[in-house]
């Protein structure tokens, strides 16, 4: 949810560090553009001095040849990663590793397709070597760029000390639980959202507590969309997977961001190609059934409610308004069921054909939502006589990626009033399930699927 001006000054007393991620991609596309010089830098000046001008041309063919293998490698093999940002000298060996085997690659493909003229491989070795060199000491000038840009650290660390051992970690930022109003309570959905405030632009959080309070913190961080991690110097001595050490202190591993920045790039870009796609050719539709709404009783056209979306932080969804004015359930208390008296009949239509939903379109363009992903609830929803996240704390997950229009529980059937614990708990598995393993190829099958099920018979 976007802050309203009043609110602005809370937001900004939370937030404990400006964002690093765009310094970082400044810093990615600086390694790579130097990365590309320094290969043709590299074959161009060996080539030159091997045989002058055609030595020069021979080299600028096996630059075309092996920098794109080199590239893809190195993108792979983590070249171009937050570890390469943090320690030159890993990224140093991974484009040593990426070019020896673009090196081979070039190689093998020669020797399959014999080419009518002769390959120059004293041109061809010492340009690599050449190029290795230059990458190297590109990599090395670079280090003050990335310094300058991102820091030594190159990632944003949070300490949140709530009472457990004290931990000192260099370039990390500490704060007190206490001091910033930090409760580790499942049962306050605003104590979420006040955590997601404070762990907006943090790369990875370190949660220092009482071994009570350690399951509780853990369950916060999995839907916080970031690294999180909760202190326990047991880990030290266990050697347990999954953890790391710091200093005297363990540190369990208890969760993590689903996808990378390149996914989150890719998912993104698809997002809102596709949303503003649809919003222009669907725009007769939707002037259509806001004039239809308009007219049904006067009232406003969009029905906008309090959701919760990624990282545990609030936002506002929007849906054509399908009840009356008065009787609209702001807090989501009751869902709606089949023969709902709060609907008017213009809501009955475009509820059934799931027209409704699609001013979604515009929380997509505006990055609260996504095209797939799990569906976001109202705070007040039930599941017999429990709050969702009542019948299974496991609930939380879910939003460690944005919300969707359609998930793969959708697809499934399950969507409607949620009578019984078991119409949350067949959604809940449906979400989780989706959250193991994100493709692009997964959430086109879903939309292939979803347009199967816009009129379904638990649409109401």
């Amino acid at each position: 949810m976007r802050p309203l001006p009043g609110e602005q000054t809370e937001v900004d007393e939370l937030l404990v560090a400006p964002s690093r991620e765009r310094r970082r991609l400044q810093c990615y596309l600086a390694l790579i553009l130097g990365d590309i010089v320094s290969v043709a830098a590299g074959f161009g000046v060996v080539g030159y001095l091997f045989a002058s001008r055609a030595g020069f041309a021979d080299a600028l063919v096996h630059v075309q040849l092996i920098l794109p293998i080199y590239l893809t490698l190195a993108f792979y093999n983590g070249s171009y990663s937050m570890a390469a940002l943090r320690e030159g000298w890993v990224g140093i060996f991974r484009s040593m590793i990426a070019m020896i085997i673009a090196m081979a690659v070039v190689v093998f493909v020669q020797f399959l397709i014999q080419p009518a003229t002769d390959v120059s491989r004293s041109i061809f070795n010492g340009g690599a070597f050449g190029a290795m060199l230059a990458i190297t000491w590109t990599r090395l000038q670079l280090r003050s760029f990335v310094t300058w840009r991102c820091g030594a650290n190159a990632m944003n660390e949070l300490v949140i000390d709530d009472g457990g051992p004290q931990l000192h970690m260099q370039g990390a930022i500490r704060v007190s639980a206490a001091a910033m109003g930090l409760r580790a309570d499942l049962n306050d959905p605003h104590a979420l959202d006040r955590l997601g405030l404070v762990l907006r632009n943090i790369d990875r959080v370190i949660v220092s507590c009482p071994a009570s309070r350690r399951v509780d913190w853990a369950m916060m961080l999995k839907g916080a969309n970031v690294d999180g991690e909760v202190l326990d110097d047991e880990v030290a001595r266990l050697g347990a997977q999954g953890a790391r050490v710091s200093g005297k202190h363990g540190l369990l591993l208890v969760s993590a961001g689903p996808l990378g920045l390149r996914d989150r790039a890719i998912k993104r870009l698809f997002d809102v190609t596709f949303a503003g796609l649809a919003v222009i050719a669907l725009s007769p539709l939707l002037l259509a059934v806001a004039l239809a709404v308009k007219l049904q009783d006067g009232g406003p056209v969009f029905f906008m409610q309090k959701r919760m979306g990624r990282g545990n932080r609030f936002f506002n969804m929007y849906k054509f308004r399908s009840m009356t004015q008065a009787l609209c359930d702001n807090d989501g208390n009751q869902s709606a069921s089949k023969d709902d008296q709060r609907i008017t009949t213009v809501g009955k239509f475009i509820r059934r054909t799931s027209i409704d939903e699609l001013p979604q379109l515009f929380n997509v363009l505006l990055g609260d939502m996504s095209l797939v992903g799990p569906r976001p609830h109202a705070t007040g929803s039930l599941a017999g006589d429990k709050l969702f996240w009542e019948v299974d704390l496991r609930y939380w997950q879910r939003h460690c990626l944005k919300p969707g229009l359609s998930g793969l529980a959708q697809v499934r059937g399950y969507r409607g009033a949620t009578d019984h614990e078991s119409d949350l708990l067949n959604r809940l598995q449906s979400d989780l399930e989706y959250l193991e393993g994100w493709t692009i190829m997964r959430d086109l099958q879903i939309i292939f699927l979803t347009l199967r099920v816009l009129v379904h018979d638990r649409a109401f």
